[in-house]
């Protein structure tokens, strides 16, 4: 790319000939005619010869104004110009400055467009100046020069000032037609500096030539004028030279700091270093590092943007980076063999600079291609672009910094993850430039279980659960989807849909391709997630209330098959009564207002009552009877949930002291939540009970869901042995529901497994559920625990139950729950006496 580009700038360049071929001949016939009409047309070729090497020393000393690519000089010509005008004729002239410029063009290795067009211009110029003198002159009486007064000096000025005008004008000319039109600004900057020193060079040749006619000692005072100006003109180049470096640093590093952000940064600082030293190549290189990919752009003259080209070849780039030292190439500086790479890559001279952090080298600065044909850089160069990269190296850091901190502020540190805030961003800006008929998904994943991995395995293991969700939902999610992290266990996926029914199936699709185990030593845990589903504009307008809704969405989904829920009005207002129920309920335990309904357990046998399970019931006296999935969440999440246990608790046994002193005594079952396994005064707090109310400890059965006692660690242990050790009965509840292996049972001190109403109401209809029933009671008799078949309702299951040998039943085939004086009712009204070899024993009768 960079020799195709050199080969349209070899293009653009030939278009000067176009104006050097005019110019040429207009030098030419301008020659001609004042060699035929000038008297002598020769002189004397010694006094050629000098001007010559006048001609020659002031041409190797020019001041340069770049201009793009082009170097626009100012020779200090007025001078001899203005004394050979004067001394000898126009033919040895012209001849003297055309040959001086050609040698110094030769020496400065000019190409040939350049050193043709210049040749041409200067001849062209200079033929001008002597048809001025020639048209307003005459300057010689007789062959020789005649004293020269106010005319004669108004002569050579007009002459030198066309002369300086005429070549101005060619070098405007053929920029413009090479490059482009010059602004206005940039013409200005051209111009003005242009006559100033014509003018002074005019002045001071004038005043040469005055000096001159005074005498040979005359020369003396001239050289002495000559040094003194030569000195001063060093010392004011020397100190314009370092001003307008020092601004330029001055402002790039003001410019660098104020430029925070990585994409203007780098423009910012290529294109004034570009512009500082002049290059035709300014180029950035940041190697890949960790989350920053590699950055190579480059500031190239006349290119407003930033390229990819660059002027230096790879090997030199890389050599800096390994060493950390400054590689500078040029004309009279560096190593030859890498001056030989470097001009295979088409640049004649280079530097390149490291840009350190601390003792890291981070990446490189680079400059390439001094702009003109004699300019080349150098040490001091080196040593401007060594400071430049310095500030460079800082900016770049803290640029780097500020996306850091800016990455940070939008995403999850654990699992890289949007977070929070930027999901809501998100969301905002969907919903924001959202078409007609477009719908917006936000899927949340809420992961179960993850509070009892942090409690058992340690805060790690946690970690490492959410780590491998975050990887799972990336990799299942599709690639127009925002997938982030919400809070400690909630993940969320942003996208656009076509429908509310496409968000619900995708979300199957996702959670079933995230579900696996994970394995934690000898442990294996299962990846399962509830997920709820909001949709704009279906569900909602704006991000908070999406995310509100989706979150009631994904705590409804944990009771439902499938674990997949898409709101709808029921579950938000349902959330609304359970937040305002907080506050009664707490009321509710204060006075005794929750009843205690009990539901009988029956042998399947003999249907012989042997027990009840306690459960709570509450009739509010503005919503009436609240469903108790609704007031035992508002308990578990007020905090209030061992209170609400404790209630049951003594009212169960309570009931069981009152049975005891009867002829029939039954055994309670209380229902315990998984939170209560975690309480380690609870056994202690259940034994004091027994002790109080003298309930022998057998007859207290405590359930658990299985979810509770059978989640792959060991962390509901320590209470379940205490328990065990007191007396009382443990029970699985809800069995089947989950993917616990049924051998893990024999790790466990319990007693009896309820089988999940599910299973047992299928029995009669679905032959995998007759068989999972019948497993779980082979297996559990196996290992000596009693079965309870929950959910009976038919006598048909009741018979398949009977023939598999399930032991104990529970249904609405022998009754509801009933409060204590309906149960003592019903009892009385659906037994019968029946003598037996132990006495005389009350039977449930036959349900018709």
């Amino acid at each position: 790319m960079v020799a195709a580009a050199r080969n349209n700038l070899r293009r653009s360049e030939d278009l000067a000939w176009l104006i050097t071929g005019p110019m040429g001949l207009f030098a030419v016939l301008v020659t001609l005619f004042l060699a035929f009409n000038e008297k002598p047309f020769a002189g004397s070729w010694l006094l050629g010869l000098l001007f010559l090497g006048l001609f020659l020393l002031v041409d190797l000393s020019p001041l340069v104004f770049q201009v793009r690519r082009q170097a626009f000089k100012v020779i200090l010509t007025e001078i001899p110009t203005v004394l050979a005008l004067y001394w000898i004729p126009p033919l040895t002239l012209i001849l003297a400055r055309v040959l001086a410029l050609l040698i110094s063009r030769q020496v400065r290795r000019s190409t040939p467009v350049k050193m043709w067009f210049n040749g041409a211009s200067n001849a062209a110029g200079t033929a001008f100046a002597c048809l001025i003198v020639f048209t307003l002159g005459p300057l010689h009486v007789e062959g020789a020069p005649k004293d020269a007064g106010p005319y004669e000096w108004a002569v050579l000025a007009v002459a030198v000032a066309g002369m300086a005008t005429f070549t101005l004008a060619a070098t405007v000319g053929v920029i413009t037609l090479v490059q482009g039109r010059i602004p206005n600004r940039v013409l200005l900057q051209i111009i003005l500096p242009g006559y100033v020193v014509s003018g002074i060079n005019i002045t001071t040749g004038l005043i040469t030539l005055v000096i001159f006619q005074q005498g040979p000692w005359a020369v003396l005072l001239l050289a002495a004028l000559g040094s003194c100006f030569v000195i001063a003109y060093r010392s004011y180049t020397q100190f314009v030279r370092q001003h307008r470096t020092l601004s330029e640093i001055y402002e790039l590093t003001r410019a660098i700091a104020d430029t925070p952000h990585n994409d203007t940064l780098t423009d910012v600082l290529l294109h004034r270093v570009r512009a500082l030293l002049q290059v035709e190549y300014a180029t950035l290189w940041l190697p890949a590092l960790g989350r920053y990919p590699e950055v190579l752009l480059t500031a190239r003259v006349d290119d407003s943007g930033l390229v990819d080209l660059t002027g230096v070849p790879e090997a030199i780039r890389r050599q800096v980076r390994e060493t950390g030292e400054t590689v500078a190439i040029g004309h009279k500086i560096g190593d030859e063999s890498l001056r030989r790479v470097l001009n295979a890559a088409g640049s004649k001279d280079a530097i390149v600079v490291a840009l350190r952090a601390g003792a890291a080298v981070i990446g490189t600065l680079e400059v390439a291609n001094r702009l003109g044909e004699s300019a080349t850089l150098g040490p001091t160069d080196a040593q401007l672009l060594e400071t430049v990269a310095a500030h460079a190296a800082v900016a770049v850091e803290n640029s780097r910094l500020v996306q850091r901190l800016r990455h940070d502020a939008y995403h999850d540190s654990l699992t890289g993850l949007a977070n929070r805030r930027r999901i809501t961003a998100a969301i905002e800006e969907s919903v924001g430039v959202g078409a007609p008929g477009e719908h917006v998904a936000l899927l949340l994943f809420d992961v179960d279980r993850l509070r009892q991995v942090n409690e058992s395995l340690g805060h790690g293991a946690g970690d490492q659960v959410l780590t491998e969700v975050a990887r799972r939902l990336r990799a299942c999610a599709p690639s127009g989807a925002l997938v982030g992290r919400l809070g400690s266990d909630e993940f969320a996926v942003t996208l656009r849909v076509d429908s509310a029914e496409a968000a619900q199936a995708l979300a199957g699709r996702m959670r079933e391709q995230i579900r696996d185990q994970m394995g934690f030593g000898s442990l294996t845990l299962d990846v399962e997630t509830a997920v709820g589903i909001a949709v704009y504009p279906d569900h909602g307008s704006d991000a908070a209330t999406l995310l509100q809704r989706a979150d009631l969405a994904a705590t409804a989904a944990k009771t439902v098959p499938g674990s997949v829920q898409l709101f709808n009005a029921g579950l938000e207002s349902r959330s609304v009564r359970r937040l305002a129920l907080a506050g009664d309920l707490r009321d509710a335990l204060d006075n005794d207002q929750l009843e205690v309904y009990f539901q009988p357990k029956v042998t399947l046998t003999d249907r012989r009552l042997i027990g009840v399970e306690c459960l709570a019931r509450w009739e509010h006296p503005v919503h009436g009877a609240v469903p108790p999935e609704d007031f035992v969440a508002v308990a578990e999440h007020t905090g209030q949930l061992a209170k609400l246990t404790e209630a049951v608790l003594k009212e169960g046994l309570r009931r069981c002291r009152d049975w005891a002193a009867t002829d029939h005594p039954l055994s309670i079952s209380v229902n315990l939540a998984a939170r209560t396994l975690i309480d380690a005064d609870f056994p202690t707090r259940v034994q004091e009970l027994l002790g109080e109310y003298g309930v022998a400890p057998h007859r207290l059965t405590f359930e658990i869901k299985e979810e509770g006692v059978l989640d792959g660690t060991d962390r509901p242990m320590p209470t379940l042995r205490r328990l065990r050790d007191i007396g009382v009965r443990l029970s699985v509840d809800d069995f089947g529901t989950g993917y616990s292996s049924l051998s893990y049972l024999r790790r466990l001190p319990v007693h009896e497994v309820k089988v999940d109403r599910s299973f047992v109401q299928g029995m009669a209809t679905d032959p995998a559920d007759l068989a999972i029933v019948n497993a779980v009671v082979t297996l559990s008799q196996q290992f000596g625990l009693t079965v309870v078949a929950e959910g009976v309702e038919s006598e048909l299951t009741l018979e398949l139950l009977q023939d598999i040998g399930c032991e104990v039943g529970q249904g609405f085939l022998f009754s509801r729950p009933l409060p204590y004086e309906r149960l003592e009712a019903w009892f009385s009204a659906q037994t019968e006496a029946e003598s037996t070899a132990a006495g005389e024993v009350r039977r449930l009768r036959a349900v018709p």
